[in-house]
C-alpha cells in the first residue's frame, strides 16, 4: 500500500465492491497469486453471454454512417440522437395493449445504471427544504441502494419475505398507504420483472400501485430492463407502467407521474453496449433531466448508432425476438430450479416467473451461523470441485447486498443469474450443492 499520507474521502474509505462484482474480484486475485488452474462459473452478475440482435451486429461490422466511417466522432445532443430515442419508444410501443398510446419523452445514456442515478437525483431528495425518500420493495436491485447511498438519498424499503414454497410474500396495499403517510416519500419504485427475486408483478398490481401514487401525488418509477421476460401462461400483455389504461386507472394520463428505466443489456443481449434510457410522460422532468445531464455531455455516438438498428425492425419483429428469449429463459430457469431441488430437496428456490434470476435460500440445510457472504468468498478464494477432470468453482451473489432492511434470512440467501451457455448452466446445481457441502464440512 506504500506510505502515502494523503487521505481519501469518508465515502471512498467506506465503500466496498458491489455484491454482484466482489466474488469475481476475489477470484481474479486468487488466480494471480496462486497460478491455480480452476474455471469459475460466474453467475453472480447478469452478464448475458447470448449473441446480440443480428441487426445490431450488422451495424457494428458494416458501418454505413459516413462520419463514423471517416473517424469524425463528435458529441451528439445530450438526450441522444433522434433514431435511438425512437428505438426506445418503438420497443415500448411493441408491447402496449390496443388503444394505449402514451406521450413519451426519452433521454438515452450510458447504461441503465447511470439512468438510475439521474432518476434518483430528480425524483427524490430535498423538496423546498423537506427531505423526501425513495420508496421501494425489499429486496431490490443492489445498484439502487448503492446509488442512493452515493447521492445521500434516503430509501424506505417495504419488507417481502421468501416463503418456504419459493414464493415471495405479496405486498399489502394498506402497508404501502401506511408507509407513505409515515415516511412521506416522493417516489415509488417497482421492478415488474423483479431483480433479484425473479417475481412477476401483474398488470393488476401495477394498476393498484399507480392509483396510490396518483392519490398521494408521487412519482411512479418502473425499472423495465426485462420487459416481456415473463413465464406465466396466463399473461397476454407485458406488465408495464406504460400499459396502464385510463379506464383502469382514471387520471393516469394527466397525472404525469410515470418514469421508466430502460436498457439494451438484457432484451438485446448487449450488456457491453452500455445503452439505457429514461422514459417519462412528464415533459418538465425530461427537460430537467436533460439539463442535469449536460454536465456529462452525451452518451457514446458509436453505441447509439449500433442501438438504432432496432428502429428499423418492425414491432412484430421485436415481439418475436423477445418471445424467443422468453422461451429460452423459461427453460433455463426451470432446469436450474429442478436441478437444485432434485439434488437438495430442502433448498428454498424461487419459482421461475420473470427476468433471468433465481434466489436460493439454504436456511433449511445449513448449520446455525451460516453466512452467505463468507460462503461466496470461500468459493471465490479457495473452493474447487472436479467435474470430468476439470476443476471448477461457482460465483454467486450473496443476497445481503440486495436488502435495505435487516431481513432475518438475508444471510442464508443468494442470487443466481442464468446468463451462461447451456453447458455451463447445467453445471450450476451440482457445483452449488457440492461446494455448499464442502464449505459446511469445514465449518465448526
Amino acid at each position: 500500500m506504500g506510505n502515502s499520507k494523503v487521505s481519501m474521502s469518508d465515502f471512498f474509505n467506506s465503500i466496498a465492491p458491489s455484491c454482484i462484482r466482489k466474488s469475481s474480484i476475489v477470484f481474479s486475485n486468487r488466480l494471480k497469486s496462486t497460478g491455480e488452474y480452476v474455471n469459475a462459473i460466474n453467475v453472480a452478475i447478469g452478464n448475458i453471454s447470448l449473441p446480440t440482435h443480428p441487426a445490431m451486429l450488422k451495424r457494428l461490422l458494416f458501418v454505413e454512417d459516413e462520419n463514423l466511417k471517416k473517424g469524425i466522432w463528435r458529441y451528439t445532443q445530450t438526450e441522444g440522437i433522434d433514431s435511438v430515442n425512437q428505438t426506445f419508444k418503438k420497443i415500448i410501443k411493441s408491447f402496449l395493449k390496443p388503444g394505449i398510446d402514451p406521450e413519451l419523452f426519452t433521454l438515452v445514456d450510458t447504461g441503465a445504471s447511470h439512468i438510475m442515478k439521474l432518476v434518483i437525483l430528480g425524483a427524490c431528495g430535498k423538496f423546498a427544504g423537506v427531505n423526501k425518500p425513495l420508496m421501494m420493495l425489499d429486496p431490490v436491485y443492489t445498484n439502487y441502494i448503492s446509488i442512493s447511498d452515493e447521492l445521500g438519498r434516503d430509501i424506505v424499503a417495504i419488507d417481502r419475505e421468501l416463503n418456504s414454497d419459493g414464493i415471495f410474500s405479496d405486498i399489502d396495499i394498506d402497508t404501502i398507504e401506511r408507509v407513505i403517510k409515515e415516511k412521506n416519500p416522493s417516489a415509488f419504485l417497482i421492478i415488474p420483472y423483479d431483480n433479484p427475486s425473479g417475481t412477476l408483478m401483474t398488470q393488476e398490481t401495477i394498476n393498484k400501485f399507480a392509483k396510490i401514487c396518483i392519490k398521494h401525488n408521487i412519482f411512479f418509477i418502473s425499472d423495465e430492463a426485462y420487459r416481456g421476460l415473463y413465464y406465466r401462461d396466463d399473461i397476454k400483455f407485458a406488465p408495464s407502467i406504460w400499459n396502464i389504461s385510463e379506464d383502469e386507472v382514471p387520471g393516469i394520463t394527466s397525472a404525469k407521474i410515470r418514469i421508466s428505466i430502460e436498457s439494451f443489456s438484457k432484451l438485446f443481449n448487449a450488456c457491453g453496449l452500455r445503452m439505457g434510457a429514461l422514459v417519462t410522460d412528464n415533459q418538465l422532468f425530461f427537460e430537467q433531466a436533460r439539463a442535469a445531464n449536460t454536465t456529462y455531455l452525451c452518451p457514446s455516438s458509436i453505441d447509439q448508432y449500433i442501438a438504432s438498428a432496432i428502429n428499423e425492425e418492425t414491432e412484430k419483429d421485436i415481439q418475436g425476438w423477445v418471445a424467443s428469449l422468453r422461451f429460452y429463459y423459461k427453460r433455463i430457469l426451470s432446469e436450474l430450479y429442478m436441478g437444485l431441488k432434485s439434488l437438495m430437496p430442502e433448498l428454498i428456490v424461487t419459482r421461475p416467473e420473470a427476468a433471468i434470476y433465481s434466489m436460493v435460500d439454504v436456511r433449511n440445510v445449513v448449520k446455525p451461523g451460516f453466512d452467505a457472504n463468507d460462503f461466496v468468498m470461500y468459493c471465490a478464494s479457495e473452493g474447487s470441485v472436479e467435474i470430468n477432470g476439470v476443476n471448477y468453482t461457482l460465483l454467486v451473489a450473496p443476497a445481503e447486498g440486495f436488502y435495505k432492511n435487516n431481513n432475518p434470512y438475508a444471510n442464508t440467501q443468494m442470487r443466481i443469474a442464468c446468463v451462461l451457455s447451456d453447458r455451463e448452466m447445467k453445471l450450476v446445481p451440482d457445483l452449488f450443492v457440492k461446494l455448499l457441502k464442502e464449505y459446511e464440512n469445514k465449518r465448526n
